[in-house]
């Protein structure tokens, strides 16, 4: 999850999000190298004194600076086109998870395994205890095992709600009448945090998602207990 002063992007659980955040340095170097160079084009014009008062036009410049930033788009559209395919791309999963958004809450199923059902609200600052997270935590947790490929299945019962998961890269819009599906694979165990990130009314922001990634075996004993 953020902490206090992150500026950067959450540690990543899924090979999803390290691409993520390695296009994300690609696109930001990129951005720094024409910030770099068109600052200072702009500082060396203004201490220039030389005039050409014979420049009328000049088609070798415009040619110039009509295709190196065409080629330059397409070493930025080339690798987003990649982890767009690499996003969508749905694996033989292991467990499928399906998440149902309310106001203000989520439930959830998991109907692989005997319809195992439950809602899962917010736990309230007042009843929060001294380990837990305001505004983050919730009373039941989503508990799935690592390293296995995950689906997921989103949609919502009232309007729009989006389920999101920054540290695994993974948004889903839910959508009252339509099912969306996506798939992740958690490569390490841990707590990962989330909430909704599409603005479904007032109190949006106060429907958080929590998941527990675990070992396998672990996941198997928390399945035969419920």
């Amino acid at each position: 999850m953020s902490t206090w002063a992150n500026l950067g992007l959450q540690d990543s659980a899924s090979p999803l999000m390290e691409q993520l955040i390695f296009f994300h340095d690609h696109a930001l170097l990129i951005l720094v190298m024409i910030t770099v160079l068109v600052g200072y084009l702009m500082f060396m014009l203004f201490f220039n004194n030389y005039v050409n008062r014979f420049l009328l036009h000049g088609q070798l410049i415009e040619m110039i600076w009509t295709i190196l930033p065409a080629i330059i788009l397409l070493f930025i559209a080339f690798p987003s086109l990649r982890l767009l395919y690499l996003l969508d791309e749905i694996n033989e999963p292991s467990v499928t998870l399906k998440s149902i958004g309310h106001q203000w809450y989520w439930s959830y199923e998991y109907s692989d395994f005997n319809d195992i059902e439950f809602d899962s609200y917010m736990i309230p600052t007042n009843e929060l205890s001294t380990d837990g997270f305001r505004l983050l935590d919730v009373d039941n947790r989503i508990v799935l095992p690592m390293n296995s490929q995950i689906r997921i299945l989103v949609t919502a019962a009232d309007v729009i709600h989006s389920w999101t998961i920054p540290a695994l890269g993974v948004k889903v819009d839910g959508t009252p009448g339509r099912l969306n599906q996506t798939n992740f694979f958690m490569n390490r165990p841990g707590l990962f945090y989330g909430q909704c990130s599409e603005i479904c009314g007032a109190n949006h922001s106060f429907m958080p998602i929590v998941i527990e990634s675990v070992p396998t075996n672990y996941f198997i004993k928390w399945i035969s207990n419920n």
